[in-house]
Protein backbone atom coordinates (compact mmCIF):
# COMPACT_ATOMS: atom_id res chain seq x y z
CA UNK A 1 0.00 0.00 0.00
CA UNK A 2 1.61 3.41 -0.93
CA UNK A 3 1.14 7.14 0.60
CA UNK A 4 2.12 9.75 -1.43
CA UNK A 5 3.09 13.06 0.11
CA UNK A 6 2.51 15.73 -2.72
CA UNK A 7 4.59 19.15 -2.91
CA UNK A 8 7.00 18.08 0.07
CA UNK A 9 10.02 19.96 1.17
CA UNK A 10 11.80 17.21 2.09
CA UNK A 11 14.69 17.75 4.96
CA UNK A 12 17.11 14.87 4.97
CA UNK A 13 17.87 13.74 8.71
CA UNK A 14 21.40 13.31 8.59
CA UNK A 15 22.71 15.67 6.14
CA UNK A 16 19.89 18.58 6.86
CA UNK A 17 19.63 18.96 2.93
CA UNK A 18 16.12 20.53 1.16
CA UNK A 19 14.75 18.88 -1.45
CA UNK A 20 11.57 19.33 -2.67
CA UNK A 21 9.25 17.05 -4.82
CA UNK A 22 6.70 14.16 -4.19
CA UNK A 23 7.46 11.35 -2.19
CA UNK A 24 6.07 8.02 -1.81
CA UNK A 25 5.92 5.59 0.98
CA UNK A 26 5.50 1.92 1.07
CA UNK A 27 4.27 0.09 4.17
CA UNK A 28 5.99 -2.31 6.53
CA UNK A 29 9.17 -2.59 8.42
CA UNK A 30 10.71 -3.05 4.99
CA UNK A 31 8.61 0.08 3.08
CA UNK A 32 10.88 1.97 1.31
CA UNK A 33 10.97 5.90 0.28
CA UNK A 34 11.45 7.64 -2.78
CA UNK A 35 10.85 10.88 -5.04
CA UNK A 36 8.91 10.39 -7.58
CA UNK A 37 7.97 13.00 -10.72
CA UNK A 38 4.29 12.83 -10.40
CA UNK A 39 1.80 11.71 -7.67
CA UNK A 40 -0.61 9.55 -10.10
CA UNK A 41 -4.39 10.79 -10.43
CA UNK A 42 -5.88 7.56 -9.98
CA UNK A 43 -3.44 5.97 -6.53
CA UNK A 44 -4.58 2.70 -6.43
CA UNK A 45 -6.78 1.09 -3.96
CA UNK A 46 -6.12 1.39 -0.57
CA UNK A 47 -3.49 3.89 -1.76
CA UNK A 48 -3.15 7.85 0.22
CA UNK A 49 -2.41 11.12 -0.93
CA UNK A 50 -1.30 14.10 1.36
CA UNK A 51 -0.73 17.24 0.64
CA UNK A 52 2.27 18.90 2.07
CA UNK A 53 2.56 21.92 -0.02
CA UNK A 54 4.06 24.86 2.47
CA UNK A 55 5.08 22.35 5.28
CA UNK A 56 8.36 20.04 6.03
CA UNK A 57 8.77 16.47 6.05
CA UNK A 58 11.69 15.11 8.11
CA UNK A 59 12.22 11.42 9.66
CA UNK A 60 9.86 10.91 12.59
CA UNK A 61 11.41 10.98 16.30
CA UNK A 62 12.69 8.42 18.44
CA UNK A 63 12.64 8.14 22.14
CA UNK A 64 16.08 6.82 23.93
CA UNK A 65 14.80 6.28 27.18
CA UNK A 66 10.91 6.79 28.47
CA UNK A 67 9.05 5.53 31.40
CA UNK A 68 5.76 4.58 30.07
CA UNK A 69 4.26 3.47 33.29
CA UNK A 70 4.20 7.11 34.40
CA UNK A 71 1.78 8.38 32.24
CA UNK A 72 -1.24 8.48 35.08
CA UNK A 73 1.10 10.36 37.68
CA UNK A 74 0.32 13.81 35.83
CA UNK A 75 -1.14 16.47 38.18
CA UNK A 76 -1.25 13.80 40.84
CA UNK A 77 -1.78 15.47 44.72
CA UNK A 78 1.69 15.14 46.48
CA UNK A 79 3.34 12.93 48.40
CA UNK A 80 1.80 13.70 52.08
CA UNK A 81 5.53 14.24 53.54
CA UNK A 82 7.46 16.13 51.12
CA UNK A 83 10.60 14.54 49.86
CA UNK A 84 13.98 15.86 50.91
CA UNK A 85 16.29 14.22 48.63
CA UNK A 86 16.52 11.93 45.59
CA UNK A 87 16.25 9.15 47.76
CA UNK A 88 13.06 10.59 49.54
CA UNK A 89 11.87 10.96 46.34
CA UNK A 90 12.00 7.85 44.83
CA UNK A 91 10.05 5.91 48.15
CA UNK A 92 7.54 8.40 48.51
CA UNK A 93 6.33 9.15 44.93
CA UNK A 94 7.80 6.75 42.18
CA UNK A 95 8.09 3.19 44.16
CA UNK A 96 4.80 4.23 46.08
CA UNK A 97 3.33 4.43 42.33
CA UNK A 98 4.78 1.12 40.68
CA UNK A 99 3.54 -0.77 43.54
CA UNK A 100 0.05 0.59 42.67
CA UNK A 101 0.19 -0.48 39.27
CA UNK A 102 -2.32 -3.34 37.99
CA UNK A 103 -2.68 -4.90 34.87
CA UNK A 104 -5.46 -2.12 33.68
CA UNK A 105 -3.42 0.72 34.44
CA UNK A 106 -0.14 -0.58 33.12
CA UNK A 107 -2.48 -1.04 29.98
CA UNK A 108 -3.67 2.64 30.41
CA UNK A 109 -0.59 4.45 31.13
CA UNK A 110 1.08 2.58 27.84
CA UNK A 111 -2.12 4.11 25.18
CA UNK A 112 -1.32 7.26 26.76
CA UNK A 113 1.95 7.45 26.36
CA UNK A 114 1.83 6.04 22.96
CA UNK A 115 -1.25 8.79 22.12
CA UNK A 116 1.13 11.16 23.04
CA UNK A 117 4.23 9.82 21.23
CA UNK A 118 2.05 10.03 18.29
CA UNK A 119 0.96 13.57 18.75
CA UNK A 120 4.44 14.65 19.14
CA UNK A 121 5.97 13.04 16.38
CA UNK A 122 7.29 10.17 17.81
CA UNK A 123 7.20 6.90 16.56
CA UNK A 124 9.53 4.25 18.41
CA UNK A 125 10.24 4.41 21.93
CA UNK A 126 13.16 2.27 23.57
CA UNK A 127 10.90 2.50 27.42
CA UNK A 128 11.96 1.11 30.92
CA UNK A 129 8.56 -0.19 33.08
CA UNK A 130 8.17 -0.92 36.18
CA UNK A 131 4.97 -2.71 37.97
CA UNK A 132 6.68 -5.12 40.72
CA UNK A 133 2.92 -6.12 41.76
CA UNK A 134 1.79 -6.33 38.22
CA UNK A 135 4.36 -8.39 36.25
CA UNK A 136 3.15 -10.93 34.58
CA UNK A 137 1.93 -10.00 31.02
CA UNK A 138 2.84 -6.55 31.26
CA UNK A 139 5.58 -6.20 28.64
CA UNK A 140 3.16 -7.54 25.83
CA UNK A 141 0.83 -5.65 27.72
CA UNK A 142 2.94 -2.15 26.53
CA UNK A 143 3.83 -3.73 23.25
CA UNK A 144 -0.15 -4.25 21.90
CA UNK A 145 -0.56 -0.48 23.36
CA UNK A 146 2.33 1.00 21.26
CA UNK A 147 0.87 -0.97 18.05
CA UNK A 148 -2.78 -0.34 18.90
CA UNK A 149 -1.43 3.53 18.38
CA UNK A 150 0.81 2.63 15.57
CA UNK A 151 3.73 3.97 18.11
CA UNK A 152 7.16 1.15 17.73
CA UNK A 153 8.62 0.12 21.47
CA UNK A 154 11.28 -2.16 23.01
CA UNK A 155 10.55 -2.51 26.51
CA UNK A 156 12.07 -4.04 29.33
CA UNK A 157 10.81 -4.38 32.75
CA UNK A 158 12.81 -2.79 35.19
CA UNK A 159 14.21 -6.09 37.70
CA UNK A 160 15.48 -4.55 41.60
CA UNK A 161 15.80 -6.33 44.71
CA UNK A 162 13.95 -3.65 46.40
CA UNK A 163 10.88 -5.60 46.59
CA UNK A 164 12.03 -8.86 47.38
CA UNK A 165 13.01 -12.36 45.86
CA UNK A 166 9.17 -12.79 45.14
CA UNK A 167 9.02 -10.03 42.44
CA UNK A 168 12.56 -10.08 40.91
CA UNK A 169 12.01 -13.69 40.26
CA UNK A 170 8.68 -12.90 38.62
CA UNK A 171 10.36 -9.89 36.67
CA UNK A 172 13.42 -12.41 35.21
CA UNK A 173 10.68 -14.91 33.98
CA UNK A 174 8.47 -12.47 32.24
CA UNK A 175 11.63 -11.05 30.62
CA UNK A 176 13.07 -14.04 29.66
CA UNK A 177 9.94 -15.38 27.99
CA UNK A 178 9.61 -12.68 26.45
CA UNK A 179 13.20 -12.65 24.70
CA UNK A 180 12.34 -16.57 24.35
CA UNK A 181 9.77 -15.65 22.00
CA UNK A 182 11.78 -13.80 20.08
CA UNK A 183 10.21 -10.49 20.38
CA UNK A 184 11.98 -7.66 21.07
CA UNK A 185 13.10 -6.65 24.46
CA UNK A 186 16.06 -5.31 27.32
CA UNK A 187 16.74 -6.40 30.30
CA UNK A 188 16.21 -3.65 32.93
CA UNK A 189 17.60 -3.07 35.83
CA UNK A 190 16.52 -0.13 38.18
CA UNK A 191 20.19 1.00 39.44
CA UNK A 192 23.37 -0.43 41.20
CA UNK A 193 22.37 0.71 44.71
CA UNK A 194 19.29 -1.06 44.46
CA UNK A 195 20.47 -3.88 42.85
CA UNK A 196 22.47 -6.94 44.79
CA UNK A 197 25.21 -9.34 43.30
CA UNK A 198 23.23 -12.21 42.05
CA UNK A 199 20.60 -10.13 40.39
CA UNK A 200 22.59 -8.56 38.55
CA UNK A 201 24.42 -11.74 37.46
CA UNK A 202 21.35 -13.41 36.43
CA UNK A 203 20.24 -10.18 34.75
CA UNK A 204 23.65 -10.03 32.68
CA UNK A 205 23.51 -13.97 32.01
CA UNK A 206 19.72 -13.25 30.33
CA UNK A 207 21.48 -10.83 28.16
CA UNK A 208 23.76 -13.03 27.10
CA UNK A 209 21.58 -15.88 26.47
CA UNK A 210 19.59 -14.07 24.02
CA UNK A 211 22.31 -11.85 22.86
CA UNK A 212 20.14 -9.08 24.06
CA UNK A 213 21.54 -6.05 26.25
CA UNK A 214 20.94 -4.34 29.92
CA UNK A 215 18.81 -0.76 30.15
CA UNK A 216 20.04 0.34 33.85
CA UNK A 217 19.85 3.78 35.76
CA UNK A 218 23.59 4.50 36.52
CA UNK A 219 24.71 7.15 38.42
CA UNK A 220 21.60 9.70 38.29
CA UNK A 221 22.23 10.75 42.03
CA UNK A 222 25.20 10.71 44.48
CA UNK A 223 22.85 8.27 46.32
CA UNK A 224 23.91 5.47 43.71
CA UNK A 225 27.61 5.94 43.73
CA UNK A 226 28.04 6.18 47.67
CA UNK A 227 25.69 2.86 48.09
CA UNK A 228 27.90 1.01 45.59
CA UNK A 229 30.75 1.85 46.97
CA UNK A 230 29.91 1.39 50.46
CA UNK A 231 28.32 -1.96 49.37
CA UNK A 232 30.88 -3.37 46.57
CA UNK A 233 33.86 -1.41 46.83
CA UNK A 234 33.87 0.00 43.37
CA UNK A 235 32.09 2.89 41.66
CA UNK A 236 28.86 2.21 39.83
CA UNK A 237 30.40 1.88 35.96
CA UNK A 238 33.52 -0.41 37.55
CA UNK A 239 30.74 -2.89 39.12
CA UNK A 240 28.79 -2.65 35.66
CA UNK A 241 32.22 -3.38 33.96
CA UNK A 242 33.10 -6.11 36.06
CA UNK A 243 29.86 -7.72 35.40
CA UNK A 244 29.33 -7.83 31.77
CA UNK A 245 26.94 -5.20 31.67
CA UNK A 246 28.83 -3.30 29.24
CA UNK A 247 29.70 -6.29 26.82
CA UNK A 248 26.49 -5.42 24.78
CA UNK A 249 26.18 -2.77 21.86
CA UNK A 250 22.34 -3.06 23.19
CA UNK A 251 23.15 -1.81 26.66
CA UNK A 252 21.46 1.24 27.80
CA UNK A 253 23.05 3.18 30.74
CA UNK A 254 20.73 6.24 31.66
CA UNK A 255 21.47 9.62 32.74
CA UNK A 256 25.04 9.19 33.96
CA UNK A 257 25.57 12.35 35.72
CA UNK A 258 28.03 11.52 38.35
CA UNK A 259 30.77 9.92 36.56
CA UNK A 260 34.41 10.19 37.22
CA UNK A 261 36.82 10.42 34.64
CA UNK A 262 38.19 6.72 34.86
CA UNK A 263 33.86 5.42 34.36
CA UNK A 264 34.17 7.53 31.55
CA UNK A 265 37.06 6.25 30.05
CA UNK A 266 35.32 3.08 30.93
CA UNK A 267 32.10 3.76 29.29
CA UNK A 268 33.60 4.90 26.20
CA UNK A 269 35.90 2.08 25.52
CA UNK A 270 33.01 0.05 25.39
CA UNK A 271 29.65 -0.64 23.19
CA UNK A 272 27.21 0.57 25.83
CA UNK A 273 25.29 3.26 24.96
CA UNK A 274 24.41 6.34 27.41
CA UNK A 275 20.98 8.23 27.29
CA UNK A 276 20.85 11.49 28.36
CA UNK A 277 17.72 12.85 30.31
CA UNK A 278 18.35 16.79 30.84
CA UNK A 279 14.39 17.79 32.10
CA UNK A 280 13.88 14.97 34.72
CA UNK A 281 17.95 15.87 36.11
CA UNK A 282 16.68 19.47 36.32
CA UNK A 283 13.55 18.44 38.26
CA UNK A 284 15.25 15.91 40.58
CA UNK A 285 17.77 18.25 41.05
CA UNK A 286 20.55 15.39 40.85
CA UNK A 287 22.78 17.88 38.40
CA UNK A 288 23.40 18.25 34.91
CA UNK A 289 24.22 15.95 31.82
CA UNK A 290 27.83 16.63 30.86
CA UNK A 291 29.11 14.54 27.64
CA UNK A 292 32.71 14.93 28.46
CA UNK A 293 35.15 11.96 27.82
CA UNK A 294 31.82 10.28 27.02
CA UNK A 295 32.17 8.68 23.02
CA UNK A 296 29.41 9.57 20.49
CA UNK A 297 27.34 7.05 21.64
CA UNK A 298 25.07 9.61 23.43
CA UNK A 299 20.94 10.00 22.79
CA UNK A 300 18.16 11.81 24.15
CA UNK A 301 15.21 10.11 26.50
CA UNK A 302 12.53 11.97 28.03
CA UNK A 303 12.75 10.14 31.85
CA UNK A 304 8.92 9.78 31.45
CA UNK A 305 8.54 13.19 32.22
CA UNK A 306 6.73 13.68 28.53
CA UNK A 307 7.10 12.26 25.31
CA UNK A 308 7.95 15.42 23.52
CA UNK A 309 11.14 14.38 21.93
CA UNK A 310 12.03 18.36 20.43
CA UNK A 311 11.14 19.57 24.26
CA UNK A 312 13.85 17.28 25.00
CA UNK A 313 16.22 18.36 22.63
CA UNK A 314 16.08 21.85 23.68
CA UNK A 315 16.28 21.36 26.98
CA UNK A 316 19.72 19.68 26.50
CA UNK A 317 20.75 22.28 24.54
CA UNK A 318 19.89 25.31 26.91
CA UNK A 319 20.75 23.64 29.86
CA UNK A 320 23.99 21.98 28.84
CA UNK A 321 25.58 25.29 27.45
CA UNK A 322 27.44 26.15 30.58
CA UNK A 323 28.94 22.37 31.70
CA UNK A 324 29.12 21.31 28.27
CA UNK A 325 29.31 24.08 25.81
CA UNK A 326 27.65 21.21 23.26
CA UNK A 327 26.67 23.06 20.08
CA UNK A 328 23.35 22.66 18.07
CA UNK A 329 24.41 20.36 15.90
CA UNK A 330 25.82 17.82 18.62
CA UNK A 331 22.06 17.88 20.52
CA UNK A 332 20.59 17.36 17.25
CA UNK A 333 23.42 14.28 16.63
CA UNK A 334 21.98 13.38 20.17
CA UNK A 335 18.44 13.46 19.35
CA UNK A 336 18.80 11.44 16.23
CA UNK A 337 21.43 8.72 17.48
CA UNK A 338 18.68 6.73 18.61
CA UNK A 339 18.04 5.90 14.81
CA UNK A 340 21.64 4.62 15.11
CA UNK A 341 21.02 3.06 18.27
CA UNK A 342 18.15 0.44 16.83
CA UNK A 343 19.39 0.07 13.25
CA UNK A 344 23.12 -1.09 14.56
CA UNK A 345 21.19 -3.57 17.16
CA UNK A 346 18.42 -5.10 14.73
CA UNK A 347 15.14 -3.29 15.76
CA UNK A 348 12.82 -3.14 13.26
CA UNK A 349 10.34 -0.40 13.00
CA UNK A 350 12.05 2.64 12.71
CA UNK A 351 13.07 3.05 8.83
CA UNK A 352 13.53 5.62 6.73
CA UNK A 353 9.66 5.24 6.11
CA UNK A 354 8.72 7.01 9.51
CA UNK A 355 8.07 11.06 8.99
CA UNK A 356 6.48 13.62 10.62
CA UNK A 357 5.08 16.62 8.36
CA UNK A 358 5.63 19.92 10.47
CA UNK A 359 3.46 22.86 9.49
CA UNK A 360 6.03 25.35 10.35
CA UNK A 361 5.13 28.99 9.15
CA UNK A 362 8.60 30.46 9.57
CA UNK A 363 8.85 34.03 10.39
CA UNK A 364 12.19 34.83 8.70
CA UNK A 365 13.87 32.64 5.65
CA UNK A 366 14.32 28.89 6.40
CA UNK A 367 16.86 26.81 4.82
CA UNK A 368 19.40 24.47 5.05
CA UNK A 369 22.05 26.36 6.62
CA UNK A 370 19.77 27.73 9.65
CA UNK A 371 17.46 24.71 9.78
CA UNK A 372 18.61 24.08 13.08
CA UNK A 373 18.58 27.47 14.44
CA UNK A 374 14.82 27.12 13.59
CA UNK A 375 14.31 23.65 15.08
CA UNK A 376 15.47 24.51 18.57
CA UNK A 377 14.57 28.43 18.70
CA UNK A 378 10.89 28.08 16.70
CA UNK A 379 9.89 24.64 16.42
CA UNK A 380 7.27 22.61 19.18
CA UNK A 381 5.03 19.92 19.05
CA UNK A 382 2.16 22.23 17.82
CA UNK A 383 3.75 22.43 14.53
CA UNK A 384 3.56 18.64 14.11
CA UNK A 385 0.62 18.42 11.40
CA UNK A 386 0.77 14.88 10.79
CA UNK A 387 2.78 11.20 11.34
CA UNK A 388 3.89 8.41 9.77
CA UNK A 389 4.80 5.41 11.05
CA UNK A 390 5.87 2.42 8.96
CA UNK A 391 4.64 4.16 6.03
CA UNK A 392 1.37 4.25 7.88
CA UNK A 393 -0.38 7.74 8.78
CA UNK A 394 -1.06 7.80 12.18
CA UNK A 395 -1.41 11.25 12.92
CA UNK A 396 -3.23 13.64 10.23
CA UNK A 397 -4.21 17.27 10.12
CA UNK A 398 -2.95 16.77 13.99
CA UNK A 399 -5.61 14.08 14.58
CA UNK A 400 -5.05 10.50 15.57
CA UNK A 401 -6.47 8.05 13.32
CA UNK A 402 -5.02 4.94 14.66
CA UNK A 403 -7.45 4.59 17.85
CA UNK A 404 -10.61 7.31 19.38
CA UNK A 405 -8.37 9.48 21.16
CA UNK A 406 -11.74 10.85 23.39
CA UNK A 407 -12.28 7.38 24.05
CA UNK A 408 -8.57 6.34 25.42
CA UNK A 409 -8.37 9.89 27.10
CA UNK A 410 -11.98 9.25 29.47
CA UNK A 411 -10.17 5.88 30.42
CA UNK A 412 -7.13 7.21 31.55
CA UNK A 413 -8.63 9.86 33.29
CA UNK A 414 -11.21 7.01 35.08
CA UNK A 415 -8.00 4.81 36.01
CA UNK A 416 -5.78 8.15 37.23
CA UNK A 417 -8.54 9.18 39.38
CA UNK A 418 -8.25 5.23 40.69
CA UNK A 419 -4.57 4.91 40.98
CA UNK A 420 -4.35 8.43 42.74
CA UNK A 421 -7.51 7.11 45.49
CA UNK A 422 -5.08 4.34 45.63
CA UNK A 423 -1.75 6.44 46.36
CA UNK A 424 -3.87 8.09 49.24
CA UNK A 425 -4.49 4.96 51.29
Amino acid sequence: MSLYLRDATYVDWRTLKFTRGHLRLEAGDDGGLEFVSEVPADPGPGARVLDCRGKLVTRAFACGHHHAYAALSRGMPPPVKPPADFAQKLEYVWWKLDRALDPELVLLSALATALQCARCGVTYVIDHHSSPNAVEGSLDAIAGAFAEVGVGVLPCLELSDRDGVAASEKGLAETGNRLAAGKPCLVGLHASFTVGDELLARAVALARKYMSGLHVHAAEDAIDQETTFAHYGCRVVERFHEAGVLDFSRTILVHGLHLDREERAILKGSPAWVAENMESNLNNRVGLFRGEGLSSRVMLGTDGMHSDMLRSAQAAYFSGIDPERADLAEIYSRLRRVHDYLSENGFAGDGENNLVVLDYPAPTPLNEGNFLSHLFYGMNACHVDSVIARGRLIVENRRVLTVNEAEVLALTRAGAERLWKRLAQ
